[in-house]
């Protein structure tokens, strides 16, 4: 879990709190006119008293707390991942490239590839605390799932959402590549990287990957690939069932390593 603190943007309003003591001062010394009087021969049928006396404080408690929500809200709280602070500007600018083609559900790597991808990813962004980071994911088509930011929680939970189905099927690098270079050539950072990971072979998309890659080299952004998955057989999707689940079955997986 990543720690972080609270701010206030207008810490000011806190000086409305002094308000608070001043209530309940008025209130104690005006307590006992807050009732109306009543003049009658006879108490006897008032020694008990009613609920509605009993929690009358209650009721003067739960304003003083309604107050005090209401300036806390005028000031503002805000939250800062202290994780993502740095001192200096030598910070990365990274995004990452995710596959998200139902090969990514072939089961050689437990529970599946996307899951195993996801699960690395975390791990690797935690381990970033002064860089920046944003992902996108490609399958037929790309987009970008969360710009460039210092803030991890932001990067982490948009990671922990990504699932199969957001995109049309296949498996287009080239489009998630050049989405990739297109989120980070306006970067000023002094290292700009995009890390791809895929399982398969371009078979989509109208941009090639070695565009896409010349087009990285040409904003001076470094590209690293990872492969996820092997070579040979693995249990992967091979149709639907009636209910609209995925079928499995051993089919020939490959990976374009060049």
């Amino acid at each position: 879990m990543i720690g972080g603190d609270i701010q206030f943007a207008n810490p000011e309003f806190f000086w409305l709190l002094l308000v608070l003591p001043v209530a309940v001062l008025w209130y104690y010394l005006k307590r006992w006119k807050q009732a109306p009087t009543l003049r009658i021969s006879s108490l006897q049928g008032f020694k008990t008293p009613s609920v509605l006396s009993k929690i009358k404080p209650l009721t003067f408690l739960l304003r003083l707390l309604a107050i005090s929500a209401v300036i806390v809200a005028m000031a503002r709280p805000q939250t800062e991942d202290i994780s993502t602070r740095t001192k200096t500007t030598k910070g990365i600018d990274i995004v990452m490239a995710i596959d998200v083609s139902s090969s990514m559900l072939a089961r050689d790597l437990k529970p599946n590839r996307l899951a195993a991808l996801k699960q690395v990813a975390s791990e690797f962004i935690r381990k970033r605390p002064n860089d920046r980071i944003g992902l996108v994911v490609y399958a037929g088509e790309s987009y970008t799932k969360t710009p460039i930011t210092s803030d991890k929680s932001i990067v982490l939970s948009a990671l922990k959402d990504i699932t199969y189905g957001q995109l049309n099927d296949g498996t287009a690098i080239g489009m998630g590549l050049a989405t990739s270079v297109n989120r980070l050539k306006e970067s000023k950072a002094i290292s700009k990287v995009i890390i791809l990971l895929t399982d398969g072979v371009n078979n989509a998309g109208f941009i090639e990957p070695q565009t896409a890659a010349d087009l990285a080299l040409e904003y001076n952004i470094k590209t690293y690939t990872i492969g996820l998955g092997t070579n040979g057989n693995a249990l992967s999707p091979v149709g639907y069932n009636a209910d609209g689940t995925f079928r499995y079955g051993m089919r020939q997986v490959e990976i374009d390593e060049t």
